[in-house]
């Protein structure tokens, strides 16, 4: 559905669009994982329209088989069906997703790191161990968060007695090597450029303090569950006593029901504590729902029958096609219909097209790089066939891709919307001309004006002025 109804991707895959491009390990706020695999789907399609979609779907679905894998080995197979079966019922799997970043491409290392300590703990074979390495160090490069889930996961190995008791073998030790091995290049590069993820944390989270109430992340989360506990309700797992025919099995041990509420519920409960104290995104805690299902049917699965399997089944069908339905609604209404501008909204390839024609009418060069508005440059730069850089914040130290002999070699494409040119860029712009461009995206609102500003290679060197800082990271 965000296939045929958006004409440009949301902003944050258009962003991993141009920054994986640069086939950095590290930006200015996160590991770049997912923009690489962004970068992979447009390279083996090569379109920007509709492998991003498939890609953040494709996330989800994994997520499902390993939740399904961890909880066939503590519930059974039919309670672990309905566990995954709750689980589309939940917000954070559904509307958010086409929008593919670091919250969702994490999810499914969150739910392969439960699954796999589960399984090393249990099993002690080099396999798990190594592949609980193996999926820890490279879960960091989707998100640093994904270090909130190895937190907790080995406080329990510490707490949990049997657990504990294979650490008395060299497996365990050599997961860690591994697991050192893979995140040390991403530490030395976190080192090289001055720890400035933290900083964009520390920023977003003043932002969120500013402008959101202290309750805000909670509701969000809250609301986001409702869904859940009304499935669970239709399906009849919240009435009392048994289901006329078995499906229900042996209790859970307490051990594996223990490991449960402290994997599935403890970071969630903990991020909504903090963010009382502190900013946090409505999205970050997207991750941390990958268990709830499971841990729904732990405590519940006594009731599970036939019968409210087959509920189960139908609500996730329903929850699947209506969010899909509802989505191409919304997103097509807002555009063409209300004429409300949402960065799916954008024509994405007719900006791309209007950059290159402006920026080949004043030179033959190559377009390299697109800066000023991030939002409008990243576009212009998108489709382009020259595949330009994005000078984010026209700020070196957040593009490192960017070098004053770079941008004195290529020159540069200023982009931004409106009448007046922004107070940011008004050093850059200086006495260059400029072209306006009306740019059609909706049925019933006005044209919107786009305008670009050429300087051409060999004629601007940055070292004669001081462009501004970008001072706000969390644009």
């Amino acid at each position: 559905m965000p296939a045929l109804v958006d004409t440009a991707p949301p902003r944050d895959v258009v962003e991993g669009f141009m920054w994986g491009r640069e086939w950095v390990l590290l930006t200015y706020k996160h590991p770049q994982l997912p923009a690489w695999l962004l970068e992979a789907s447009h390279l083996l399609t090569g379109s920007f329209r509709w492998p991003q979609y498939l890609l953040a779907q494709l996330t989800i679905s994994s997520t499902f088989i390993l939740v399904y894998l961890l909880a066939r080995d503590i519930l059974g197979r039919p309670r672990a069906l309905a566990a995954v079966l709750l689980m589309p019922t939940i917000y954070f799997f559904g509307w958010p997703t086409p929008q593919f970043n670091h919250d969702y491409a994490q999810m499914p290392f969150w739910a392969a790191i439960a699954w796999l300590l589960w399984r090393a703990a249990r099993d002690g074979g080099p396999g798990w161990w190594l592949a609980l390495g193996l999926v820890s160090g490279v879960g960091l490069y989707a998100k640093f968060s994904t270090g909130l889930l190895l937190l907790f996961g080995a406080t329990w190995l510490l707490c949990d007695t049997r657990a504990r008791a294979r650490l008395g073998a060299p497996w365990p030790w050599l997961a860690l090597v591994v697991f050192i091995g893979i995140v040390a290049p991403l530490a030395i590069a976190l080192y090289r450029i001055d720890f400035l993820p933290l900083t964009y944390v520390a920023s977003r989270n003043e932002w969120v303090m500013a402008h959101r109430a202290r309750l805000y992340y909670i509701g969000v989360q809250l609301a986001g569950l409702t869904g859940f506990v009304a499935v669970l309700s239709i399906s009849g797992l919240l009435r009392r006593g048994r289901p006329a025919d078995g499906l229900h099995q042996a209790q859970v041990e307490p051990r594996a029901l223990n490991y449960l509420l402290w994997m599935g519920l403890g970071p969630a409960t903990l991020m909504m504590v903090a963010s009382l104290f502190t900013g946090a995104g409505e999205a970050w805690g997207a991750p941390m729902y990958n268990l709830v299902g499971v841990v729904a049917i732990a405590c519940l699965g006594s009731r599970l029958g036939t019968a409210e399997l087959r509920r189960l089944a139908a609500c996730a069908g329903v929850c699947i096609v209506v969010m899909s339905a509802v989505y191409a609604a919304t997103r097509a209404t807002a555009c063409g219909a209300i004429g409300h501008l949402e960065p799916v909204c954008w024509p994405a390839q007719l900006v791309s097209d209007e950059a290159e024609t402006v920026w080949h009418e004043a030179t033959k060069a190559r377009l390299g790089i697109v800066g000023g508005d991030d939002d409008l440059a990243m576009l212009a730069g998108l489709d382009a066939r020259d595949k330009p850089s994005i000078f984010t914040g026209l700020d070196m130290r957040l593009a490192p891709w960017i070098t004053p002999q770079r941008l004195r070699d290529q020159g540069m494409l200023l982009v931004w919307s409106g009448s007046e040119v922004p107070p940011g860029l008004r050093p850059w712009v200086g006495a260059l001309p400029v072209k306006t461009v009306l740019v059609d995206w909706s049925r019933v609102a006005a044209p919107v004006e786009v305008n670009f500003a050429v300087i051409l290679p060999g004629t601007h060197n940055p070292s004669d002025m001081t462009p501004p800082r970008a001072g706000n990271l969390v644009k």
